[in-house]
Parts: C-alpha cells; structure tokens; sequence
C-alpha cells in the first residue's frame, strides 16, 4: 500500500503578463501551467482544485465566511517511494477473464415474447 504527503497552495487569483499572452484567460492559464510545472517538477503530483471556507475576523468580535481556491497536491513519501517503481509496465502476457462457461457464439434459444408484465395491470 502507497502512502502519500499532501500539499495544499493557494490558486493564483490572477494571471501573469507574459508576451503575446493578452485575453485575461490566456494569462490566468499561463501562470496556472507554471505553477502546476513547478511543483511537479518537485514530484508532486496534481490532485483537485478545491473552494474551502475560511472564517476571517472582522472587527472586535464579528466573523465572516469566505471561500479560497486552493490546488491539492501529492506525491509518494519517500520511504515507500524507494521500495516501489514510479512507473508501472503492463505485463505482456494476457490476463486471464476467468473460466468458460460456453460458447459465447452459441444462441440461447428465442427471445422471450414482449407484451404486459402480467399481474401488473392496474385495476
């Protein structure tokens, strides 16, 4: 069984200016896919994006709930991370489906016969 550590960050709230990068959209996902690149670079794989409350003081005594976008992260720890691959390989031979239990080309015999459920009608 894999264990795993988690990482929690904050999704960026706006995009970076990039050149030739203009619509809001392009920036907001150009700096999403380096954000994403760094930490994988790191080995930590992208998990979900999250909307999370979080109560915030207001004043003396008052409280208000709002919402922050965080990217869940996880990555193999790394006692386990030495003792199983990274990657996986299929095998080459083929997996077997379990026994036979006929042919599965020989015909069952005629289709039932489609009508009203008997016993069913209502009265």
């Amino acid at each position: 069984m894999q264990r795993y550590e988690f990482k929690v960050v904050p999704a960026p709230r706006r995009g970076e200016k990039a050149r030739g990068l203009k619509a809001t959209e392009d920036r907001f996902a150009y700096t999403l896919t380096q954000v994403l690149n760094e930490m994988g670079r790191d080995g930590w794989d992208y998990v979900r994006a999250d909307a999370l409350p979080c109560d915030e003081r207001v004043g003396l005594t008052g409280t208000k709930t709002s919402f922050q976008n965080m990217l869940v992260f996880r990555r193999i720890l790394e006692a386990d991370a030495a003792t199983q691959p990274s990657v996986r390989f299929l095998s080459p031979e083929p997996v077997s489906a379990g026994p036979r239990l006929g042919a599965a080309d020989a015909p069952a015999g005629p289709a039932p016969a489609l009508g009203p459920a008997n016993g069913l009608a209502a009265e």
